[in-house]
């Protein structure tokens, strides 16, 4: 007989269905991710971490789960929402089931929910906290979600970044590049190590001085979790690395840091943007291209409409919220968005390349190894 599960939201509705996962309670913020593949990758992804995850896509599960999916090295979001369920899956090349990763992982979730009700709620309501579980009473759950905290003022990137620095690529590649870790995806390095690039990648709270040492030709400010102006010690290593004139660039919560670090002021969005089919505007190429996103903040427009250094470079094309940003006295550039987009879509992996083409016209001799 399948086991029950509850979840509550904090204004009060509850919806019953099958408990899947780990037997327990969780909470955080609740949230919907749009993507129709890559369920493992937004599991593990730190941007998550304190996140109930709904998938809009009806069946989760069906292919099962693979080690070599993960961006990180164990799932980070708080809880899973799902419709279908599958314990069985088709894929040959998996490991396990999605349960059995679950349970070993210890991700607790619900099953059988009404998804896209849940997600016309929540794009009504807003964003808001939640609670599953599979042990407590809807009664027990009401005084425990009270204490879950808000995402609003939040910092989150300290308890998912490297507790230690490490290096990705060859000690011999021709451009060396310093990555602070607010919470960053294994694909994203990844990606700079497969163009040539030796990285070295840094906890989120390390010094300016600290990432300068490693001589590094450009700078790298990750994704993460949590509320961007409730990071004062990034935004200061930022604004030391825009100092040093050398290359920078930002994706995601690194977007938003960049733009505090200019001036600009940063909001909480209504219900956020997941998923990996959102329209972006390249504003300087004219070009559209498909996107994956996870956020819940973004960097506020009128800031930028009064600041004369700062560029628009790129705006989402469902709501014309800002996706990219460069300064004019600098070389550095953002986007809100994940241009490493793993599993898909690959529209906008050329900001690597723009990123290696700002440090080459910077650099006129790699640095000595």
């Amino acid at each position: 007989m399948q086991k029950k599960a509850y979840l509550l939201l904090e204004d009060g509705l509850l919806i019953e269905g099958t408990a899947i996962g780990k037997t327990g309670t969780t909470g955080g913020e609740i949230c919907f991710n749009t993507g129709m593949t890559g369920y493992q990758e937004i599991y593990t992804d730190p941007s998550y971490y304190g996140q109930i995850i709904v998938n809009t896509t009806a069946h989760i599960g069906n292919y099962g789960a693979v080690d070599s999916e993960e961006e990180s090295g164990n799932p980070q979001i708080a809880g899973l929402v799902v419709n279908d369920y599958a314990k069985e899956f088709s894929r040959k090349s998996a490991q396990e089931s999605l349960q059995a990763y679950l349970e070993r992982k210890g991700v607790t979730g619900i099953a059988d929910v009404d998804t896209r009700m849940l997600v016309r709620y929540i794009r009504s309501k807003g964003a808001m906290n939640a609670l599953i579980s599979s042990e407590l009473t809807p009664e027990q759950m009401r005084a425990e979600i009270r204490k879950v905290p808000s995402m609003d003022g939040l910092e989150l990137s300290s308890l998912v970044t490297t507790k230690e620095a490490y290096f990705v690529g060859s000690p011999d590649a021709p451009i060396r590049v310093a990555v602070l870790d607010l919470g960053i995806k294994r694909s994203i390095v990844e990606n700079m190590a497969s163009r040539g690039c030796y990285c070295k990648v840094f906890p989120a709270k390390t010094t300016f001085e600290e990432l300068a040492a490693f001589k590094p030709d450009g700078y790298f400010i990750s994704n993460g979790p949590g509320d961007p102006s409730a990071m004062p010690y990034a935004v200061e290593t930022v604004k030391k690395a825009l100092a040093s004139g050398k290359p920078l660039f930002g994706i995601c919560l690194g977007h938003q840091l960049l733009a505090l670090a200019s001036g600009i002021s940063t909001y909480k969005m209504h219900h956020g943007h997941r998923g990996l089919n959102h329209p972006v505007k390249n504003l300087l190429s004219g070009k559209g291209e498909m996107t994956s996103q996870n956020h819940g903040f973004a960097v506020s427009e009128k800031d930028i409409e009064k600041n004369p250094n700062v560029e628009v470079t790129h705006l989402h094309l469902n709501d014309n919220t800002i996706m990219g940003i460069r300064l004019k006295d600098k070389k550095a550039f953002s986007v809100q968005y994940h241009p490493e987009a793993s599993p898909g879509p690959h529209d906008s992996r050329y900001l690597f390349d723009q990123f290696l083409e700002l440090i080459r016209s910077d650099v006129k001799e790699p640095a000595a190894v």
